[in-house]
């Protein structure tokens, strides 16, 4: 049997699938102030009658931490960043607690000013004593000399209980992105511990033994132990799970828009014959452009649950979420109140709704019914124009996809798939604002968590080269080798997909249906006085993402022999 879950901000959706295909699925309230209860209520559910020892496979994904950054209500973290030729590092500061230090590598990893260690060791004790837990550490050239980043971090290690380094993050030589990224790992992590803790103690408390895997933004997914290192490759996993969920029903010459509208946030994508368009850089959300390698989402603060305020004379909705909608008992007027007024919601006490609704409606002159029609409206034009932008974003550069790169093509999409609690309602009203088709997907209000549960179990390697000392060498695979002087980008290019491959299949994968891709790679020269001593080189592959073998979204079965 495969578990799949959803945790987000307002509901976590679980499924269980057999041979037999979708088996059960349901639908519990999210505490964010208590993880552990929320999983153990929708594993209770969920496994009523089975057997805990025949679950084989666990996928989540959560928009907890996507829900932090949308809403701009991270925890403060440090950040720590040294420099080196070009800008200088105050135009991309993040958060309130930056710190430029001292020392700088030149672009061939060459130190050119050592650390200031008094000044760090100085620094470390304003972070102490501003009870920062959490610091990220960035030099710009770290990515071909990672040792000024090692020595922060040693230096730190006093001072605070966890430093993030911005060196393993990727290969690629951009300083203001891995500034980002790395703040975003820092400020993100206190979140997804204690999610990965209730996921544990929830699962132990069922009887449930089984590798825990996390959804990873570019739409695979990842061991969650792993993922503690990396947290904000969390940040996107629940946009990428609503992706997997509508890709099935997807068709393979049309270009689709998916939205997944939830309580809180509103993740769209696009699907480009049959395939997710990926970020071709690092994704972009809220004020952060990163690194982190994802299908191309946005997520907007427009939810079922959003708040609906009056300000300057016209409807806001949004971003923030303060609770349940009023007919649920909720604090404020929100758009479910607006499907209560106007018939549209199953349960709720529309009386609270109207409520909610009426010092809206008299601050702009209009009835409770006509306050409810403008809030639906205007949260549907949002959508759609935040989802345009989107398309016009994409279209301004070359697209790539999962499978490949696309150049000078311009994505129109002809069809929206529709998917998260509300959308049947939404679905209904977009249909006459969307000139194209537009359909709610089978299940839309679990299909996020199907998505999880089928997503292929993906794998990845980091392989590091040193032809100067003729080895190399593979992070956390135990892979260690001498190598000629004379390999090249192309040899190790060759080991690295090679070694996924092996990875893969040691995991349980299909032989038959591995794919690998090469995903970053980099190499440059190294330099001792005025001759070139060798090459250092980098290339990370991974088993490309996607649905796993034997799913039939037409008879919603899963052929597959292993469960």
């Amino acid at each position: 049997m495969i578990i799949g879950l959803d945790v987000g901000g307002t509901h976590s959706d679980a499924v269980l699938f057999d041979s037999r295909g979708l088996v059960r699925d349901i639908k519990v309230p999210t505490n964010p102030d208590n993880l552990y209860e929320t999983l153990l209520t929708a594993f209770d559910l969920l496994m009523e009658g089975q057997r805990p020892e025949d679950v084989k496979r666990l996928v989540l994904s959560t928009t907890l931490a996507t829900n932090m950054v949308v809403q701009n209500t991270l925890p403060p973290v440090a950040m720590i960043v040294s420099g080196g030729p070009g800008i200088d590092p105050e135009h991309f500061r993040v958060g309130d607690h930056y710190y430029v230090v001292r020392g700088a590598l030149d672009h061939g990893g060459r130190e050119i000013e050592p650390l200031d260690e008094q000044q760090i060791k100085a620094v470390g004790e304003q972070i102490r004593a501003a009870g920062l837990p959490y610091v990220g550490v960035v030099t710009k050239f770290s990515v071909r000399n990672p040792e000024h980043e090692l020595r922060l971090a040693e230096l730190l290690a006093p001072y605070v209980e966890r430093v993030f380094m911005g060196h393993p993050l990727s290969g690629v030589l951009s300083f203001p992105r891995r500034i980002a990224t790395t703040f975003l790992n820092a400020a993100v992590y206190p979140v997804h511990r204690d999610f990965f803790t209730a996921v544990q103690e929830s699962l132990a408390q069922k009887g449930i033994v089984v590798p825990i895997r996390i959804l990873k933004p570019d739409g695979g997914n990842m061991n969650m132990a792993t993922s503690l290192d990396y947290p904000a490759q969390t940040i996107l996993s629940g946009p990428s799970a609503s992706v997997m969920g509508a890709i099935a029903y997807a068709r393979a010459d049309e270009s689709c828009l998916v939205l997944d509208i939830g309580g809180t946030t509103t993740d769209m994508a696009i699907i480009l014959d049959g395939v997710p368009v990926l970020a071709s850089g690092g994704i972009e959300i809220g004020p952060y452009k990163t690194l982190i390698r994802a299908l191309q989402t946005r997520s907007i603060g427009i939810g079922g649950d959003s708040v609906v305020r009056v300000r300057d004379s016209q409807i806001s909705i949004g971003p923030d979420r303060l609770g349940r909608a009023m007919a649920y008992g909720g604090p404020l007027p929100t758009p479910t109140d607006a499907f209560c007024v106007l018939g549209l919601a199953d349960g709720g006490d529309r009386s609270r709704s109207v409520q909610g609704l009426t010092p809206l409606a008299a601050a702009l002159q209009l009835s409770v019914e006509e306050i409810a029609e403008l809030i639906f409206t205007t949260a549907c034009r949002e959508i759609l124009t935040a989802a345009r932008n989107m398309v016009s974003d994409i279209n301004s550069r070359p697209v790539y996809t999962v499978h490949e790169m696309h150049e000078g093509i311009q994505i129109q999409p002809d069809r929206m798939l529709v998917l998260g609690g509300p959308a049947s309602q939404f679905a209904e009203r977009l249909t006459t604002l969307f000139p194209g088709e537009v359909m709610p997907v089978p299940h839309w209000q679990v299909a996020n968590a199907i998505g999880c549960a089928l997503a292929r179990t993906t794998c990845e390697v980091t392989v590091y080269a040193d032809t100067a000392r003729q080895v190399v060498t593979a992070q956390g695979e135990g892979y260690h080798q001498n190598i000629p002087a004379s390999f090249d980008l192309g040899n190790i290019r060759e080991i690295a997909l090679e070694l996924v491959r092996k990875k893969a299949l040691a995991r349980g994968a299909n032989p038959e249906f591995v794919q690998t891709e090469v995903v970053e790679e980099a190499q440059f020269n190294m330099v001792r006085g005025f001759y070139t001593v060798g090459k250092n080189i980098r290339v990370r592959a991974q088993v490309k993402p996607g649905l796993i073998h034997g799913y039939d979204p037409q008879t919603e079965t899963l052929n597959r022999s292993d469960l």
